[in-house]
């Protein structure tokens, strides 16, 4: 029978501890990519949002040009609509940085609160029931557009 020692005994347990912070490690490096992978897809849609962001600008300054991306009636061009589509656009980028857990529950309610007494006491409703929102938002914003503030 072979006889263990305490020598070996102590190397089997160093060697142990030696994989066991390794699998540690492995864990939280893992844990650590996905922030910031999270990061920096947030990063890209926040970058893609100032894009639309600075399009949206150009429409309310100048709602003559907004043909140019919708052949829409030249009535309907009015500076008002073209602000509505703008704030329209910051609730969807608000709702998705809450979706994505960017934007954490508290500020999320603020923002709620905000774009309630919006669709209240203003008349985005009016034009939020205008549009095509299919054409413009994705369904998930839409739904909850419909669902929670406009209540078509």
């Amino acid at each position: 029978m072979v006889e263990i020692g305490i020598a070996e005994y102590f190397s089997m347990a160093g060697a142990l501890g030696i994989i066991s912070s390794m699998f540690v490690v492995l864990y939280f490096s893992r844990k650590q990519m996905q922030i910031l992978s999270k990061d920096i897809e947030t990063k890209i849609l926040n970058d893609m949002d100032e894009s639309l962001r600075g399009i949206t600008q150009i429409g309310v300054e100048r709602p003559e040009l907004i043909k140019v991306i919708s052949n829409i009636p030249a009535n309907y061009c009015s500076p008002e609509v073209s602000f509505a589509y703008y704030i329209l656009y910051t609730y969807a980028h608000v709702f998705h940085m809450w979706k994505r857990g960017v934007v954490n529950d508290n500020e999320w309610r603020g923002w709620l609160r905000y774009m309630k007494s919006a669709f209240e006491q203003g008349t985005i409703a009016e034009t939020w029931k205008t549009i095509d929102a299919r054409k413009w938002f994705d369904p998930d914003f839409e739904e909850f557009i419909n669902k929670e503030l406009a209540k078509k």
